[in-house]
């Protein structure tokens, strides 16, 4: 412990843009450790900034397990009660005093917005916030719950507090009804603008017949979607980061309710195969490609992220899982909304001083397979990076909350796979045409100092110092 904090403090007197570094080691130290040729990691000779005690850190994230819609676990589970588990264990796990937290900020998208915004605050007392901190939700539809992450994470980078929480939350069963009910009629005078309205289904059978996706290849990846997440639930991966439910189910035929705990995800298929993929009709074209059984599941969860400042999470002695390094989002036309990833991505990537081929692992959300196959095959990615635990066509898709449920899997991943996986990123498609991403770093990679390499004279305070 005490050599890991050591090597903390090497890496912050490396990049402090003031002060001499040298004179804190003895002689022998200082020459054979030189910061201008540091480089702070083992996959990608990533450039550091001054602020690396201002980096934007998570030391926590869970989630609820997703359940179906309206037949799954949390189908008679209110929507506050979804979230306030998920928020309480970011609490209970770290010990950090729940009156520090400057912000929470819940990604939501079908709930009425002033309805879900009490019903968050509600659930923010059950899990034990004092009156004092306060809330808010945010909705930018299926990326809301990694931009509710984004918006905190924005927010400790500007000093505006030093500790939030980005959440996400949706229970489908409860409100389930996307579309807009009375559509002006100036639509009919702007394409992109009437594209806007389109069904889902039908911009994922759009970007199947624009960019030749076969039903072949979004059944291939349903099957794999359900295989890799039945493997990581039978080997226990996702006990990291669920969080068990204590709730009610209640007997359809005679109302009578009953105790449950809930830990598990109940959409995984794990007998799913090409055979039986293949005889389900198009959902939304007679002659589409698109069924329920390549596109993601409608369902109810919810996921909460604690981050702050690095300098606090080390002045508090919490472990760091993760480091939030960029954001993007792109705008993409409505009529093939899915291709978002496919721009979002190499923006994310850019913005973090990074190429898409630095980014070890990739959770994209599995909208439709239609848009998932294309994002992955324009991108030209190594399928063995890509939601290796499984995605939404097998977990499920509660809206706001697929975001945040993402920084859970994938850093909790990272930190199973060690050195072998620096860099992460998240990315989805939005409704209405755009694409999010967030690029984020595995939590340990930057203590080992790996790429120092002994040199005679030390001239430079850090490498971005000239």
């Amino acid at each position: 412990m005490e050599k890991a904090i050591f090597r903390q403090k090497v890496l912050l007197e490396h990049l402090q843009p003031t002060s001499c570094f040298s004179h804190q080691l003895t002689h022998e130290e200082s020459s054979s450790i030189s910061p201008s040729i540091c480089l702070a990691g083992d996959s990608a000779a990533y450039q550091r900034t001054a602020a690396f005690g201002d980096d934007v850190v998570i030391v926590a994230a869970y989630r609820t397990a997703i359940c179906k819609s309206k037949r799954g676990g949390f189908k008679d589970t209110l929507a506050d009660d979804l979230l306030a588990p998920v928020l309480k264990a970011l609490i209970d796990k770290t010990n950090i005093n729940p009156s520090e937290v400057g912000d929470i900020v819940v990604g939501t998208v079908v709930a009425p917005g002033s309805q879900r915004a009490t019903e968050c605050r509600m659930a923010a007392f059950y899990a034990g916030f004092p009156e004092t901190v306060p809330i808010r939700t945010v909705n930018r539809q299926c990326s809301s719950g990694l931009q509710a992450v984004a918006d905190v994470a924005a927010c400790i980078k500007a000093g505006f507090y030093d500790i939030g929480i980005g959440a996400g939350l949706e229970s489908m069963t409860t409100n389930s009804n996307v579309s807009i009910q009375q559509a002006n009629p100036r639509v009919d005078s702007f394409p992109q603008a009437r594209d806007c309205l389109l069904p889902m289904g039908i911009t994922s059978e759009n970007v199947a017949e624009r960019y030749g996706v076969t039903r072949q290849e979004q059944d291939q990846a349903a099957v794999m979607s359900h295989k890799r997440a039945a493997a990581a639930t039978a080997s226990g991966k996702y006990k990291d980061e669920i969080i068990p439910v204590f709730t009610k189910i209640k007997d359809p035929k005679n109302g009578e309710e009953k105790p449950v705990t809930v830990s598990v995800d109940d959409g995984i298929r794990p007998s799913t195969n090409l055979t039986d993929l293949a005889k389900l009709k198009p959902a939304f074209k007679k002659d589409g490609t698109t069924t329920a059984g390549n596109a993601s599941q409608i369902s109810d969860g919810a996921g909460a992220v604690l981050l702050m400042k690095r300098s606090l999470a080390m002045e508090k002695g919490l472990p760091i899982l993760g480091i939030f390094r960029s954001f993007s989002v792109a705008g993409v036309d409505p009529a093939v909304m899915g291709i978002g990833p496919a721009v979002a991505i190499p923006a994310a990537a850019k913005s973090a001083g990074l190429g898409v081929d630095d980014i070890d692992l990739f959770e994209i959300n599995e909208a439709f397979a239609s848009q998932y196959v294309y994002c992955c095959k324009k991108l030209e990615l190594d399928m063995e990076k890509v939601n290796v635990n499984g995605g939404a066509m097998a977990l499920g898709h509660p809206l706001g909350a697929t975001g945040a449920r993402c920084v859970a899997t994938l850093l909790h991943e990272m930190k199973r796979r060690g050195r072998d996986c620096r860099f992460g990123v998240i990315s989805m498609c939005i409704g209405s045409g755009m694409g999010a991403a967030g690029v984020f770093e595995r939590g340990d990679s930057t203590d080992d100092l790996c790429n120092a390499r002994p040199v005679s004279k030390v001239n430079l305070l850090s490498k971005d110092v000239k």
